[in-house]
């Protein structure tokens, strides 16, 4: 797979070729077998926040629920919101946390299994109802739990960022303008936004 993505995004643009030359080959992590309620909790918890800072508070969180990987939608939803605040929560995030255990219990955020059997856009449109999920944040659930090989996350700031460097623009693409520059991309545009947040990576090496 990694080999004829680079192939293929190296034929769409020389450029790619370079890119990849500098980077390597695409690491694949290890499987993700997280549920999607999981998945998106997770998420939640780590958003916008120092990776560090992030793992504290969500220890924190697992410490409340003794016993088990992961605590049950309903075990969220028993825990009150103070002491979710202890853990390091904003009230936001609470909300945001309570809305996906809601979603899951109500049956809009589905299982693994059944999000094999929906198509982006229903995964999209379905998760996105519920408050605090973005475009965004489904798009890494899909790529980095449901390992999809075809996304690519045009409102995230990093992957427009590294097409930036890559092709010395002066500013980064809209979202709407990058996603028609990686129509050609498919169906490998989630290898290629791994690429580009290497770009970035890189870039800050080099500074």
């Amino acid at each position: 797979m990694s080999a004829d993505a680079a192939k293929h995004l190296t034929a769409c643009d020389p450029d790619w070729g370079v890119l990849i030359e500098l980077i390597g080959p695409r690491e694949r992590a290890a499987p993700n077998e997280r549920e999607p309620f999981h998945a998106l909790v997770h998420a939640v918890a780590h958003q916008q926040l120092h990776r560090r800072a992030a793992q504290a508070i969500f220890t924190r969180f697992l410490a409340l629920f003794p016993g088990g990987p992961f605590p049950s939608p309903a075990s969220i939803l028993a825990v009150d919101a103070d002491t979710l605040r202890r853990c390091g929560f904003s009230l936001p995030k609470i909300a945001t946390i309570r809305g996906i255990a809601q979603g899951a219990l109500a049956g809009v955020v589905p299982t693994r299994r059944e999000a094999d059997t929906l198509s982006d856009e229903e995964l999209i449109a379905r998760l996105t109802t519920l408050r605090g999920i973005g475009p965004r944040t489904v798009e890494m659930l899909m790529m980095h739990t449901l390992d999809r090989h075809d996304i690519l996350p045009v409102g995230d700031f990093g992957v427009r960022e590294g097409w930036r460097l890559v092709k010395g623009l002066d500013q980064q693409p809209t979202p709407k303008e990058f996603a028609i520059v990686g129509v050609p991309w498919a169906p490998y545009r989630s290898t290629a936004a791994w690429y580009l947040w290497r770009a970035v990576d890189l870039a800050k090496k080099l500074q």
